[in-house]
């Protein structure tokens, strides 16, 4: 079942369950995924479905602290709510330790040394765990790794 599928009979259950927050969410995500895929880009395959929920995810949370800090709890628990729906979705993440091992290990396939060469490491990185790591995360691990 694709995630277009899931979400699909997703929005059904909530109809008939009344849930129109869920339902709203619901529809959010299918809208982005469906914008994606008549784009020009072609089918949708399932590295540009994840990089879709986790652009959608990541700007829930942005909202979430940005209503935090101004004191807007009503927004902010609504961006909450629809982050969590949003994780349902959401391509299981890669632990540290093991993205931190793959970083050690295109690190000696590439012969890199010191901080100079973290562009060598970083581009390979990036490409092949795309969705299954944070960027932010891959960056720092290579930094650390680079400067021992």
């Amino acid at each position: 079942m694709t995630l277009t599928e899931k979400i699909n009979q997703d929005m059904k259950v909530a109809m008939r369950a009344k849930d129109k927050e869920k339902l709203g969410a619901l529809r959010d995500i299918k809208a982005k995924l469906l914008n994606e895929a008549t784009s020009g880009q072609g089918e949708l395959d399932e590295a540009k479905e994840n990089k879709v929920i986790i652009k959608l995810h990541k700007q829930r949370m942005d909202s979430y602290n940005v209503y935090v800090e101004q004191g807007r709890e009503d927004l902010a628990e609504t961006e909450l709510f629809e982050a969590k729906i949003i994780e349902e979705y959401m391509p299981k993440m890669m632990a540290e330790e093991e993205v931190r091992a793959l970083v050690i290990e295109q690190i000696e396939k590439v012969g890199a040394t010191g901080p100079q060469d973290m562009g060598k490491v970083m581009g390979p990185l990036s490409k092949s765990l795309a969705g299954k790591a944070d960027g932010k995360m891959i960056s720092t691990l290579v930094k650390e790794e680079l400067n021992k």
